[in-house]
């Protein structure tokens, strides 16, 4: 979905404020995700793929202002890449695994979300034939505070 030029672009749902129930890893039905990225970013659509491949159900949301989109879901900088996402109410950033996600929302931690900073290659949506460049999946809470949830190419 895309706004044409000149029209106002519709507010970024607000994360839940209350906790999230577990998704077991073995649920069958599709997990229900949000994606906001660029319409012009090839690899956003990748990711998107990535996703749908392992078991989510994505709503793409074509945004010209994905500053303004990571700002309002709680991305400080240094966690940012070029997408971000929402599933039962956790923000997800950047190129994660489906796995680490279904991971992540199967602990349901006391946790904003995940985040793959930057744009690694060999991760989700940004394959390169066999390489892949080491890269830590990274668990963050709204404060921009961080952990290493997993890694990836070491």
């Amino acid at each position: 979905m895309d706004a044409p030029a000149g029209t106002a672009v519709a507010a970024v749902e607000p994360l839940p404020d209350h906790p999230r129930e577990p998704i077991p890893l073995d649920a069958e039905a599709p997990i229900a995700m949000r994606v906001y990225m660029s319409p012009t970013c090839g690899c956003c659509s990748l990711w998107v793929e990535h996703l749908e491949e392992n078991g989510f159900e994505v709503e793409s949301i074509h945004r010209h202002d994905m500053g303004d989109v990571k700002a309002a879901l709680g991305v400080v900088p240094q966690l940012s890449s070029c997408h971000t996402g929402v599933v039962n109410g956790y923000v997800m950033e950047g190129h994660i695994p489906a796995a680490d996600i279904r991971a992540f929302l199967a602990e349901a931690p006391d946790a904003h979300g995940l985040a793959v900073p930057g744009m690694p290659i060999g991760s989700p949506g940004m394959e390169m034939g066999d390489r892949i460049d080491p890269y830590d999946v990274l668990a963050f809470d709204s404060d921009g505070t961080f952990r290493v949830f997993n890694s990836h190419g070491m």
